[in-house]
């Protein structure tokens, strides 16, 4: 886990705030969706929230984090997302990393690592890398079991129904 806490915030906020992002996960799981989820947390409210939406709006960009993004961005009335921490169940892909990075986002905490797709520390550290003009700090591992097994039981079972069919 990279430390990226020199804000002060303790483990047992992130995983408070991680515990929204797992509900958020539920919601899309509850629709048939990956279950992802993403809050944004500013000033200790959540000022933007998302789930996986890409098979119920045949949207290839409704990832989580895109969506908690969209909405914090409209709540807050600015595109710089500053002061605020995104937490998300599943460490984000290139497309969320760098929406992350233009956002302006100040905090990243993710739960699980994703080995296929992952570009906050697994293939690459796109929010670390020196050639952008932005970086910033996150951590990773927080409700990590959690996390994972939501994505696990998630995918178990879709094997098995086609299994069935």
């Amino acid at each position: 886990m990279f430390a990226g806490n020199e804000r002060g915030i303790s483990l047992h906020e992130d995983e408070k705030w991680m515990r929204a992002a797992i509900e958020e996960a539920h919601r899309a799981r509850s629709i048939g969706e990956v279950p992802i989820g993403a809050v944004i947390v500013r000033d200790g409210e959540i000022v933007g929230a998302g789930h996986n939406l890409r098979e119920t709006s045949h949207d290839p960009t409704a990832h989580a984090e895109m969506i908690a993004i969209r909405q914090a961005s409209g709540k807050l009335g600015a595109w710089r997302l500053l002061g605020c921490t995104l937490y998300v169940t599943l460490e984000p892909c290139p497309m969320c990393a760098g929406a992350i990075l233009q956002s302006r986002v100040e905090r990243v905490v993710y739960g699980t690592a994703d080995p296929k797709a992952g570009c906050v520390g697994t293939l690459m550290d796109l929010l670390q890398d020196t050639r952008f003009n932005h970086r910033l700090p996150w951590a990773s591992g927080v409700l990590q079991e959690e996390c994972a097994a939501l994505l696990t039981d998630f995918f178990r079972g879709l094997r098995a129904r086609q299994d069935r069919s």
